[in-house]
């Protein structure tokens, strides 16, 4: 089911005051005006323990870019995947999810792992509904970078972390977005951050991960089931243009209206499901 209105996870987005960093490091004074979103929970909500290392992200705007980064702890950081539009989360990474206008299609996913490797990937529609996945989809001028807190691929010492920072810009989310240009202050998006973390084991030197063993999935914006691609779960990011700290945020006045379709939107997928038709009355 939908998450109800007055429940969603917000962010209020404040502009940058200097030139992104060529640095994947969040301690850069770039980064000194964002402020530090909740810490990640496990994808299903409430209903799953808290994860075992911390995650939270910051985002800042302006007229040419997103920029979005974020913080991983991380006792073994480990990557192996060198090849971009690989699927970048058979490595532990970072992900990021973006509807423009949301309305739950037409949306945008970006991953990225401790390489520094990414995928970046349009979606005309979720899964559920047939996707598909545009896969041969690129951001012209996006820029990304990877800080290690420690050392990587190397098991045998401790590490704190990693962060990644990366720089969308607005011209390659216009097509979703319905224009070209930046937000204008007080507008709002639909976006989510993934974290997908495996069990590893170490031999020989060698992280690997353990056999038979699922991911698990740290977000920002809880979806209450081990699926990402449900857009109405993702949280509000209302994009500010006043001083840091100074915004307030407005709820959407059609928040209620939303929920209500999301609901009868899932009771008819799970009427289809039973009878194989969708029904023609209210009576379910």
């Amino acid at each position: 089911m939908s998450a109800r209105a007055d429940q969603l996870l917000h962010h209020l987005c404040y502009r940058a005051s200097a030139p992104f960093p060529e640095s994947g490091s969040l301690e850069e004074r770039f980064w000194a005006d964002a402020a530090w979103s909740e810490e990640f929970v496990d994808i299903e909500g409430d209903a799953k323990p808290a994860p075992r290392f911390r995650t939270r992200m910051k985002m800042l705007w302006d007229d040419a870019c997103l920029y979005v980064g974020a913080e991983m702890e991380e006792p073994n950081v480990w990557a192996t995947l060198t090849e971009h539009d690989s699927v970048i989360f058979h490595d532990n990474d970072f992900e990021v999810f973006i509807d423009p206008d949301g309305d739950n299609h037409d949306y945008y996913e970006i991953e990225i792992n401790a390489l520094n490797t990414t995928w970046d990937l349009q979606l005309v529609k979720p899964y559920r509904d047939g996707g598909p996945a545009l896969n041969e989809w690129e951001i012209p001028g996006f820029r990304s970078a990877v800080h290690i807190d420690g050392t990587l691929n190397d098991p045998t010492d401790v590490d704190r972390g990693w962060s990644v920072a990366m720089a969308i810009p607005w011209e390659a989310l216009g097509e979703f977005a319905r224009c070209p240009a930046a937000p204008c202050g007080g507008d709002q998006w639909r976006i989510n951050f993934s974290r997908v973390e495996w069990d590893v084991e170490t031999a020989g030197g060698v992280t690997r991960k353990v056999p038979d063993r699922p991911e698990h999935n740290w977000v920002w914006s809880p979806q209450g089931a081990i699926d990402m691609h449900r857009p109405e779960r993702w949280g509000v990011v209302q994009f500010e243009t006043g001083a840091p700290g100074g915004g307030v945020y407005r709820p959407d006045p059609a928040g209620p209206a939303r929920e209500a379709l999301m609901v009868c939107y899932h009771l008819q997928r799970n009427y289809r499901a039973r009878h194989g038709a969708w029904a023609g009355a209210a009576e379910l």
